[in-house]
């Protein structure tokens, strides 16, 4: 009953700092207080900035100071020619994400065809600070990780099954807990089970490869893999990416450095930017 408690509180505790985090990407232009941050989670100035801090990894100052445009574009100078060595790490590498080591199984195409028949899904919500997360796997490895508002989690978890109309869906949270556990944590393995077309699986590879703290654009990632003329059809086998963060599709950009669309919302991406180079030191 005590873990139970205790599960609850931090689950709130994320709640709280995820509202923030979500208010602050929405009016970083306006550069909010301290004070103003700390109304937007319900605690006090001193609670807010301690609870902040312990989850996010980075005060809510330093969160503030990279959520700025202009300093998108000075990582994406920086980073310029990140994806040089894109394909080094095949389809199995780290991740730039603490600890977290990702070990990638690529399904045949045969499999992605048939929707998903004959595969059972286990799915769970679990809380992060980007908002309610949507953590998906199969009995070989994570296979869908996705973002949501408060109360639209339904709407979520219907977009996510279209992705795969034939497959047994099972609510499972205590299945899906360790894959949120290492996500979330950065520790440990990773297995990974990718469901798409060959090309949608190297562009995903790609995305793979950009570290952390680190940005890069679209033009970049088709050059390396296909040619710059191709730039539109890896835009979208980018959106189709189904493993939010950990297959980091948030960090591409336009080529004048603008975020552009992102399928869990422009200012998740916003945030996510942001807390990675805040965490890195950039």
């Amino acid at each position: 009953m005590l873990q139970r408690t205790n599960d609850q509180t931090e689950s709130a505790n994320y709640a709280r700092i995820a509202r923030t985090i979500a208010y602050l990407s929405e009016n970083h232009e306006s550069q909010p207080a301290l004070e103003d941050a700390a109304r937007a989670a319900g605690l006090s100035p001193f609670h807010f900035q301690r609870e902040f801090s312990r989850l996010a990894g980075v005060s809510p100052k330093s969160f503030v100071a990279h959520l700025t445009l202009e300093h998108a574009k000075k990582g994406l100078r920086e980073g310029a020619s990140v994806m040089d060595a894109a394909f080094a790490a095949g389809l199995s590498g780290p991740s730039r994400l603490y600890d977290l080591a990702l070990k990638v199984e690529a399904m045949t195409p045969g499999t992605y065809a048939k929707g998903g028949a004959g595969l059972t899904i286990a799915y769970g919500f679990h809380p992060s600070l980007f908002g309610p997360a949507l953590v998906m796997a199969t009995s070989r490895g994570l296979c869908g990780l996705a973002f949501s508002d408060e109360g639209a989690e339904d709407a979520q978890l219907a977009d996510m099954r279209a992705r795969w109309p034939k497959a047994n869906f099972v609510a499972d949270e205590a299945g899906t807990a360790p894959y949120a556990k290492a996500i979330f944590s950065g520790k440990g393995e990773l297995p990974i089970q990718l469901f798409g077309t060959p090309w949608q699986i190297k562009v995903w590879q790609a995305l793979i490869a950009i570290p952390e703290g680190k940005v890069t654009t679209y033009r970049t990632i088709a050059e390396q893999v296909c040619t710059a003329r191709a730039a539109r059809a890896t835009g979208a086998a980018i959106g189709r990416n189904p493993i939010s963060l950990i297959i980091p599709c948030h960090r591409v950009l336009a080529s004048s450095g603008a975020l552009t669309g992102y399928h869990w919302g422009v200012n998740r991406k916003r945030a996510m930017l942001a807390l990675e180079s805040a965490r890195a030191g950039i």
